[in-house]
């Protein structure tokens, strides 16, 4: 029996004796249940070779960003108080994410794990190939341009939250696994977790002017004039390769685990667009922008966009009770508990294979119709007519999306991402 079989049949026999010392009730259902504990255990968490791929902090950020100025950090510190930003806390936010991405490291090591640190501006395909399974090392954010490259359903991605007093890391280990990795860890290889796989998004491309190049938005933080020039060189370069129209469906090289966004890329200017939801007729639509989310982003910004407000719905209520002359309570309660209620349906399950999407603030006239504002769909189709706009997945990763270009947007089996959860 090699180690690591041995540490596996250690932590099935474990786990057989708490089933065993349960209530005698369940002893017609032990054989069943140990069954799926070492078929967990078989598939537990036993990679070879880690990618780790951590976030690029503030500190290193603001570092950048004037390293061509040749700014000392004395320098360095000024310029931060005029913007009203702590040096030192920056700093210490800085070194809080580099010793748990050490903490990280060691723990994988300890276990005989070969592991690859890259920053997130280095993270490629060949990382991606290179690797058993990523983890993630930052925040959300991190865990989501990690994803956005993974195309193997087979290959695990776990996000650990480096700096859990000032990121909320939805989608990471619980927190308190961020100062005991190697408990984590060895839960994982005992096979002490579930397998959550999340539905993603995929996008097709086609039509005139198309430049599938991505702009990624994570590291540069770019202003408006940045991110158009950006996808002016990015358009440039296309042409040159000769991609500047697809006559085909162009599947773009990203997935989304959030949400897609298409809109203007000067949020006050209206977004004009045609779509087309489930094969349904296409209607012409102006507004501020269209989200896409899928289960995983129904907790995110589509959750934001949708969700009412008690003010709202005390206003509704009594506007109601007035029209019908109906009873209806306006008590403090009962107007909590129906925003609950109505906000709790914007929400659906990361394993749920459809999208939801929403038509943000649309313009309703004779010409610009909007008879499904928002609900679920399976395939949505949108064209644009826009003069400046762009195609977001993630939040992170831009493209141009203008007057001519066409988005097929759907979700396929074989695009799920390979998560865990975990209890605390």
């Amino acid at each position: 029996m090699t180690h690591r079989s041995f540490i596996n049949f250690l932590c099935l026999g474990n786990r057989a004796v708490t089933i065993l010392n349960g209530s005698s009730s369940r002893l017609p259902h032990i054989q069943m249940e140990i069954r799926s504990i070492a078929s967990q255990a078989e598939i537990g968490f036993k990679p070879a070779k880690v990618a780790v791929v951590t976030k690029m902090t503030r500190y290193e950020f603001e570092q950048q960003r004037y390293r061509f100025s040749e700014l000392s950090e004395e320098d360095l510190k000024q310029l931060l108080a005029l913007k009203g930003s702590s040096y030192i806390g920056l700093l210490e936010r800085h070194n809080i994410h580099i010793r748990n991405v050490e903490h990280i490291v060691e723990s994988l090591q300890k276990e005989r794990i070969e592991v690859r640190v890259v920053k997130r501006g280095e993270y490629d395909e060949e990382t991606v190939r290179w690797a058993d399974a990523i983890i993630s090392a930052g925040g959300d954010g991190t865990m989501l341009l990690v994803a956005s490259k993974v195309f193997n359903k087979d290959q695990p991605v776990l996000g650990v939250n480096t700096d859990p007093e000032r990121s909320e890391g939805h989608l990471c280990l619980p927190v308190r696994y961020t100062h005991a990795f190697p408990e984590a860890l060895q839960k994982l290889r005992c096979g002490q977790f579930r397998w959550q796989w999340r539905h993603r998004i995929r996008l097709h491309l086609e039509g005139t002017g198309i430049n599938p190049t991505p702009v990624d938005l994570h590291e540069q933080q770019l202003s408006l004039e940045q991110h158009n020039q950006a996808h002016r060189i990015t358009l440039m370069e296309a042409q040159r390769s000769e991609v500047d129209s697809l006559s085909k469906p162009y599947l773009l090289p990203v997935r989304g685990l959030n949400e897609i966004f298409i809109g203007e890329s000067l949020s006050s200017r209206a977004s004009y667009y045609e779509i087309s939801v489930d094969d349904r007729p296409w209607e012409k639509q102006k507004s501020s922008g269209l989200s896409i989310c899928t289960g995983t982003g129904s907790k995110a910004w589509s959750y934001n966009i949708n969700k009412l407000v008690e003010q709202a719905v005390e206003d509704v209520l009594r506007i109601g009770k007035a029209q019908t002359g109906l009873d209806i309570p306006l008590s403090q309660d009962f107007i909590e508990k129906v925003t609950d209620e109505y906000n709790e349906s914007l929400v659906f399950g990361p394993e749920e294979g459809r999208m939801f999407f929403s038509i943000r603030e649309p313009i309703v006239n004779r010409v610009f119709s909007s008879s499904h504002q928002r609900g679920f769909a399976n395939r949505v189709c949108v064209r644009s007519r826009c003069w400046d706009a762009c195609m977001v997945v993630d939040g992170g990763t831009s493209f141009e999306f203008n007057d001519g270009a066409i988005a097929t947007i759907t979700m396929n089996e074989e695009d799920q991402l390979r998560t865990v959860l975990l209890e605390n």
